[in-house]
């Protein structure tokens, strides 16, 4: 099992959504959705960041800040989210698209803005822990994120949650997300 199918696998559990869900003020079912289309959206942002030399070492020095999270206990770790981190790391991964992207997802799951944007704000520490714990268990240098990330996202069985992430980010309708996601990422990673 990849790294997105263990985070939505953990994420889908009842408790896990109903606590999203009521710090958002948004039900279980919403938030489902949203997991599903966010998580992908994230690691394929940040997927696409990694694809350079340069991304992938920012990435990776990021992921320092955060291997200590403890993402093991979904619960606990919500319980503790630092939202205002996790808002940081949101706006730096999408920059300019941040507001489109999170309108994009609110009509998509019957949300308000400010309820996706909650959302999201516990869900990237819980990847940027989730990818920097296995950062330093596998021992991986920022090539080694790269591939772990572009592994990951191949393997998903989330492949059409992947694809409507990919449509959520190529905001200019070409095709092509890396423009407009490329330089959106290294904002974050180089702060």
């Amino acid at each position: 099992m990849n790294l997105l199918d263990m985070l939505s696998g953990q994420l889908n559990d009842q408790n896990a959504l109903e606590k999203l869900g009521q710090s958002a003020g948004a039900n279980s079912s919403q938030v489902q959705q949203l997991v599903q289309m966010g998580l992908p959206l994230l690691m394929q942002a940040m997927g696409k960041n990694s694809s350079t030399a340069e991304g992938a070492q920012a990435l990776t020095a990021a992921l320092d800040q955060h291997k200590d999270a403890n993402v093991s206990d979904i619960a606990g770790f919500l319980n503790n989210v630092d939202t205002a981190d996790g808002a940081k790391i949101v706006q730096h991964v999408l920059g300019d698209k941040n507001e489109t992207v999170q309108g994009n997802l609110a009509k998509q799951t019957g949300m308000d803005a400010s309820q996706v944007s909650s959302i999201l704000s516990q869900l990237a520490p819980l990847v940027m822990g989730m990818l920097g714990q296995q950062k330093q268990q596998q021992n991986l240098d920022a090539n080694g994120i790269a591939g772990l990330l572009n592994n990951t996202l191949g393997q998903s069985g989330n492949s059409g949650m992947l694809n409507m992430a990919a449509q959520l980010l190529d905001m200019d309708k070409d095709g092509n997300v890396l423009d407009d996601v490329g330089n959106l990422l290294g904002k974050f990673f180089k702060k």
